[in-house]
């Protein structure tokens, strides 16, 4: 099977769940050796009490033939990821790729709550693990990166520019950390792309996160069985989809044609030709905007 990111090294960080877990999969499939990290262990949980823990996301990327390697980390606080950059430079010697898709807010903001009545402590709490940890974890892993040319940072966000630059996202708190990474992405191309690595800001679409599904009370297997409650979850996608873009970018020796840019995994998959785990594309971003936000009847033709 082909392996187009053998040899390379990766830094997932936010790997618990979601997203990150599906970007670090797919690496892992691609053949990389991916360093994932995150709070929640075998023997530790974060505030989220969740299940999902960072041993069982390096599992599955070695068990889909890459290597995976668990290490804990809080990137809040500088220490701790100074350690990991010193681990993955002594064990590996170079750093390929940088994936920033820390966030752990989903229990800190409230939805259509103006900045007045949105519990601050929060709020603030969000910006630090949303826009800090991203900064931080950065300013470490950075000069790692840039030893080796072609190096490839990855800012995981929600929302393209397009549309959080014309839409309201959810409370005050959350719009801004969105569009702060979004903005991140933006000057670390200017300031990567002299010096022989890109940046880019890339968003999954409606993403069933182990969260999101049990939110709707369902599983990966039926999930189709939540769209007599919310229709327009039908043009939804799994967390390896984003995982494939990110797979394709890293492999794509022609990258540097993306630096500073707002991508998204409905976007790039027909560029890139992948699909999700069901073969099918789903083009959320524009399927929001030309049928949901439209007030139009939920119906994904054309759309995936």
């Amino acid at each position: 099977m082909s392996a187009p990111l053998k040899g390379k090294v990766v830094l997932v960080a936010g790997a618990t769940r979601g997203a990150g877990r599906g970007i670090a999969v797919e690496l892992g499939a691609a053949g990389a050796t991916v360093y994932v990290t995150g709070r929640t262990t075998r023997e530790r949980r974060s505030e989220y009490g969740r299940p999902e823990t960072i041993e069982d996301t390096a599992d599955l990327v070695t068990e889909a033939g890459g290597r995976g390697i668990a290490v804990p980390t809080d990137h809040l606080d500088p220490k701790q990821v100074r350690v990991l950059v010193d681990r993955i430079a002594d064990e590996q010697g170079r750093l390929d790729v940088l994936v920033n898709d820390i966030w752990g807010g989903e229990m800190l903001f409230e939805w259509d709550s103006p900045l007045w009545e949105h519990d601050l402590d929060n709020g603030l709490r969000l910006l630090r693990l949303a826009v800090e940890t991203h900064a931080i974890t950065s300013h470490h892993a950075l000069p790692l990166l840039l030893r080796h040319p072609g190096g490839l940072v990855v800012e995981v966000t929600d929302g393209t520019a397009d549309y959080n630059g014309d839409h309201y996202r959810a409370s005050f708190f959350y719009d801004l950390a969105k569009a702060s990474v979004l903005r991140m992405a933006f000057a670390l191309g200017h300031e990567l792309g002299p010096r022989g690595a890109t940046a880019l800001a890339l968003t999954p679409g409606w993403l069933r996160s182990e969260i999101m599904l049990d939110t709707y009370g369902v599983r990966e297997e039926n999930w189709r069985d939540a769209l007599e409650r919310v229709p327009h979850f039908a043009i939804s996608e799994t967390p390896r989809y984003v995982g494939r873009a990110v797979a394709a970018l890293a492999a794509d020796p022609d990258v540097a044609r993306w630096n500073g840019r707002s991508l998204s995994s409905g976007g790039l998959a027909p560029v890139y030709g992948f699909t999700d785990l069901d073969g099918s594309r789903p083009d959320a971003w524009r399927y929001l905007v030309e049928v949901q936000d439209a007030g139009k009847p939920a119906d994904t033709t054309g759309y995936r």
